[in-house]
């Protein structure tokens, strides 16, 4: 779920011209830059797509070769894997392959994320699978002894969408592993790095570093046949059903097919939605105003632990309505406990020349350190904007009101002068 920014590096952004293929060509050779140098180049007789399979295998195997050596450098430590606070099954999966992967070398990770689990199939997969990850809170994290660890790897998020991260760095652990998807969102030192923002799906990375024999999946083992449906599901759903899915994405599924559970994936997709994630996407329709085929909603008050991930489920909805080809649903997500509140919001588009993360880094910006309040991929993006201190004291309905309606007249004002530059987004 990163919430998470993503490609910035993509295609720049653009709400009414289509793309032009050979600058598209353009910056995809920008975007591999850690590729090996070229030694030839390809043939002019349509084997141009072959070359670029090849490239990206070589890519792969050598990605591999540094995880292998970076993971024998650590052999017999513990490490934390953080995950974003919501984390999505594309995190989760990939986790669970880092974990059973560096098992090999002696190396404990615990597979850790500060919010919770509250989208449906995000249970299912954790309960149907028994994926070993873990909630901690910031309470949680208090009482534990981190001098246990000796590193911390990030895995489809870059730490901007973890509470975990101030405190881990605050104890001197060091980051030893960062693999994403998504575009670089600042500055991190770490031993090993494999970003890759033209990859659209973590999983996809993972599954290369199985195919090359990082780990020798066996269907007769039942973890590793759990956790090849998870990477499917992962890579199933980071891809819109894999009909974003580009040809690495496509190859990663055909290796997964030979060991994945297809009535496991199956029963993990027919969860059911909650009625409160029905109330949610009620409220995102009552509320909707549709403008130059965008719909945007604001949905109000949400739990932390039980709501969150309903707007992303609300905007998946919205998007599907007639003339509307990109949907954003927002609310302000509380937590009674932490007293914590945050804008949580979602984007969903079909429009290929919208790019989710230009369009949110732009609506948004940045905070005061210099990190997005959010981004996002292909086809989806989501932001979180802390609330500081105005949050708390909703017991004043009155209060909770004008709170409200402040935030979204500014989110609506910043959203709509993206669609509608010309208009004043206060007064229609």
């Amino acid at each position: 779920m990163y919430v998470n920014y993503p490609p910035s590096q993509l295609e720049s952004l653009s709400l009414t011209t289509e793309p032009n293929p050979e600058e598209i060509e353009k910056q995809k050779e920008k975007e591999l830059i850690e590729l090996p140098p070229r030694t030839s180049l390809p043939s002019s007789n349509g084997d141009g797509g072959m070359y670029l399979v090849q490239r990206s295998s070589s890519l792969a195997t050598q990605k591999s070769e540094e995880l292998q050596k970076t993971l024998r450098a650590h052999r017999h430590e513990r490490q934390l894997v953080i995950l974003q606070d919501f984390p999505d099954p594309d995190a989760l999966s990939c986790a669970w392959s880092y974990q059973l992967i560096a098992q090999q070398y002696d190396i404990k990770c615990d597979i850790v994320y500060a919010g919770t689990l509250s989208h449906q199939e995000n249970i299912a997969l954790v309960k149907l699978t028994n994926l070993p990850a873990q909630r901690w809170t910031m309470q949680t994290l208090k009482n534990k002894d981190l001098s246990s660890y000796q590193g911390f790897v990030l895995i489809d998020n870059q730490g901007t969408t973890s509470q975990l991260l101030p405190a881990i760095q605050q104890a001197g652990i060091p980051l030893i592993v960062l693999v994403d998807h998504h575009s670089l969102q600042g500055e991190l030192k770490s031993e090993f790095v494999d970003v890759r923002p033209y990859v659209r799906a973590t999983a996809t990375i993972f599954t290369q570093y199985l195919q090359v024999g990082l780990l020798s999946l066996d269907n007769s083992i039942s973890q590793h046949v759990k956790c090849a449906t998870a990477l499917m599901h992962g890579l199933r759903s980071d891809t819109n059903r894999l009909m974003q899915a580009q040809e690495e994405d496509f190859m990663a599924a055909g290796y997964l097919s030979k060991f994945y559970d297809a009535q496991l994936l199956n029963a993990i997709l027919q969860a059911n939605r909650s009625k409160r994630v029905m109330d949610v996407i009620e409220r995102s329709l009552k509320n909707r105003i549709v403008q130059n085929n965008f719909s945007i909603a604001g949905v109000g008050y949400l739990r932390y632990d039980d709501d969150r991930d309903a707007i992303p489920q609300a905007a998946d909805f919205l998007v599907t309505e007639e003339n509307v080809h990109t949907a954003v649903v927002y609310g302000i997500v509380h937590d009674e406990d932490d007293e914590l509140e945050v804008v949580i919001g979602s984007l969903r588009t079909t429009k290929l020349t919208l790019d989710p993360d230009e369009f949110i880094k732009e609506a948004f910006g940045q905070d005061s350190a210099g990190r997005f309040f959010g981004g996002g991929r292909t086809g989806a993006g989501g932001f979180e904007i802390p609330m500081g201190f105005l949050s708390g004291g909703n017991e004043n309905s009155a209060y909770a009101k004008i709170k409200w309606d402040v935030f979204d007249a500014q989110i609506k004002q910043k959203l709509l002068r993206l669609v509608n530059p010309r208009d004043n987004p206060i007064q229609s």
